[in-house]
């Protein structure tokens, strides 16, 4: 039971984490994907990049194999990793900075990508005064 409940924890903090990320890169997001590929299609894109990120974060922050460890079968003399309130707390601690950091890494490849997409769109306009 304590499996259970320490795998729907690690994946609400995930979640969290993840709505929060998400939430402070929307403006940013939505300026971007406007300004690159218009309006119509943006919505649709942002849509799509916030599911990667939920995705990416979920699967960055819960450390499957961590949790492995509760359900497969213990070797003789081999001690079974115990919940205790340390583990806990190291455990969501582990869970919020890897959903950060897979999160920060999509999100700096995001944005290099649309730098690049960025400096294209904009050769591509005419300058004023032609």
């Amino acid at each position: 039971m304590e499996f259970m409940l320490l795998l729907v924890v690690t994946l609400l903090v995930t979640l969290s984490v993840a709505a929060i990320v998400v939430f402070f890169f929307r403006k940013p997001i939505d300026k971007i994907f406007a300004r690159i590929i218009g309006d119509e299609i943006s919505v649709s894109w942002r849509k799509f990049l916030t599911f990667a990120l939920f995705v990416i974060g979920v699967s960055s922050g819960v450390n499957i194999r961590r949790l492995e460890e509760f359900i497969s079968p213990v070797a003789e003399g081999v001690a079974k990793v115990e919940l205790t309130a340390d583990y806990w707390g190291l455990t969501i601690y582990r869970t919020i900075i890897n959903t950060l950091g897979g999160m920060a890494w999509a999100l700096l490849i995001f944005f290099v990508v649309a730098l690049i997409a960025f400096v294209i769109v904009r050769k591509r306009e005419p300058t004023p005064g032609q």
